[in-house]
C-alpha cells in the first residue's frame, strides 16, 4: 500500500508542478512527460527508503 500511495501523491503533484510551470513558461502541457517523472520520482523514493536504517542510534554516554 505504501509504494502505491507514493506513486499516487508523486503523480498527483509532479503533474501539478509539470501543468504550473508548462502554463507559465507559456509551453504547451504534456501529460506524459508528468507521468515518466513521477515514475523515476517514485522510484528514487523507494531506493532511498531501503538504504536509509530504521533503526535509532545508540547515544554515547
Amino acid at each position: 500500500m505504501q509504494y502505491i500511495g507514493t506513486f499516487v501523491w508523486s503523480f498527483l503533484l509532479i503533474t501539478l508542478v509539470n501543468y504550473v510551470v508548462s502554463a507559465v513558461q507559456n509551453v504547451p502541457f504534456d501529460f506524459m512527460v508528468g507521468a515518466y517523472i513521477s515514475i523515476g520520482v517514485s522510484i528514487l523514493i523507494f531506493v532511498m527508503s531501503a538504504v536509509i536504517p530504521n533503526e535509532a542510534v545508540a547515544e554515547k554516554h
